[in-house]
């Protein structure tokens, strides 16, 4: 075999060792995509999740009513914390425990504070973030190889973007002159699709491997006690300002509602979204929520005695490291304005999962014919050197 074919031969093996890497990025980007809308197919699945407005005029219970409401309902639940969803039409997520050492999520409608089940420990949203996530892979002693695994596809994804647009010259004519030839076979349909919806994709798919990136950077991080928070050590409130009862238990904490306009009027612009409750008796009350910019939460400890707010988390309080590298995660999974940004992180996760499909169709069916003819080619030279040898044979003869 001369050493140009070997280098083919080579080359193709190559190939071929390529196609279960692709195949891999393509069941990760179907799941990703799912995983963007778990929550909303659970809520289509789970009839428990519902809670439509019931009238034009009717509005929510303040946090107060709720916990009045679940107190009527289960007086030995002890309320952890009460998380409210983006869409108007999920019912309240609250975190309960009972005297038994049960823990459980409940469903609660926002609008009568009647509750309308519990969640289940693994469902199919937890299935769907988890297999995209690490594989389902436990996580044992720090981040599962599961996590590494799928985050390390980021760069082979982010480099297939930086070659795509080398090899596609001037391919912002596509934004202008967009090719989708129908009636020309499938290769060349499959390619016309592949390099339309590469070019509409170009800023997602930039969106997604960076941010996958940063995932692979913050498991190793982690793993290796380096970090960059500038979060305080979490406070506590003194024993000695803990006000007793005439009996020796701790006094009544303030209600939920004034908790919630303390930490208002220190974040402005503040849309509470979750109220977790004192661990203990010297535990602050946290309420938080986002506010102007979205893809983050801004927090506040309130003493829950006196009301007096002891710590605060802002935008301000984060460095410009932090601030970039909290908003990888709602910008990779679109979880950070409602349906609608779902919905567009939805369709672009559809069209990125197509062109790795149509990627691969394309160069699955190239490499098998490359593989074919060099097959014929090592057949034809092996024959000719056999005819050769039987002439040279003949002819001592």
């Amino acid at each position: 075999m001369s050493k140009k074919s070997r280098s083919k031969l080579w080359f193709l093996v190559h190939s071929w060792l390529a196609l279960p890497i692709w195949f891999f990025v393509l069941i990760v980007c179907v799941t990703g995509t799912l995983a963007v809308v778990s929550q909303e197919i659970v809520w289509l699945a789970n009839p428990q999740m519902r809670a439509s407005q019931p009238s034009d005029d009717a509005q929510r219970l303040s946090y107060d009513q709720i916990v009045a409401a679940m107190k009527k309902a289960e007086p030995d639940t002890l309320i952890e914390s009460i998380s409210r969803p983006d869409e108007s039409h999920f019912a309240l997520d609250v975190r309960a425990s009972y005297p038994d050492g049960r823990s459980v999520t409940m469903y609660v409608n926002p609008y009568t504070g009647a509750i309308q089940g519990t969640a289940p420990q693994f469902n199919f949203q937890a299935f769907t973030r988890a297999l995209h996530g690490w594989w389902l892979v436990p996580f044992t002693n720090g981040y599962s190889w599961g996590w590494y695994l799928v985050s390390f596809l980021s760069l082979p994804l982010l480099a297939s973007l930086v070659t795509g647009l080398v090899v596609y010259k001037r391919f912002w004519k596509g934004f202008f002159r967009p090719t989708l030839r129908f009636n020309h076979g499938a290769r060349i349909f499959w390619g016309d699709f592949h390099r339309l919806s590469g070019i509409w994709s170009i800023w997602f798919i930039a969106v997604i491997s960076i941010t996958s990136t940063w995932f692979l950077i913050e498991a190793f991080m982690f793993d290796n006690q380096i970090s960059i928070s500038t979060e305080p050590v979490a406070a506590v409130v003194p024993r000695e300002s803990v006000p007793l009862t005439a009996d020796g238990s701790p006094a009544p904490m303030i209600s939920l509602d004034e908790a919630i306009r303390e930490a208002r009027e220190r974040i402005p612009g503040l849309d509470e979204s979750f109220v977790s409750m004192p661990a203990n008796a010297y535990s602050y009350l946290s309420v938080g929520g986002r506010s102007w910019y979205p893809l983050m939460f801004q927090t506040a400890d309130i003493n829950p005695y006196s009301g007096d707010i002891a710590a605060t988390r802002l935008l301000s309080d984060r460095s410009g490291l932090e601030f970039v590298t909290e908003s990888m995660r709602p910008l990779h999974t679109g979880d950070f304005g409602g349906i609608w940004i779902k919905l567009i992180w939805f369709f672009f996760g559809l069209i990125l999962s197509m062109m790795v499909l149509s990627g691969l169709l394309i160069w699955t069916k190239r490499t098998a014919l490359a593989t074919a003819n060099a097959l014929k080619r090592s057949n034809k030279v092996a024959r000719k050197a056999t005819a050769t040898s039987r002439q040279s044979t003949e002819v001592s003869q």
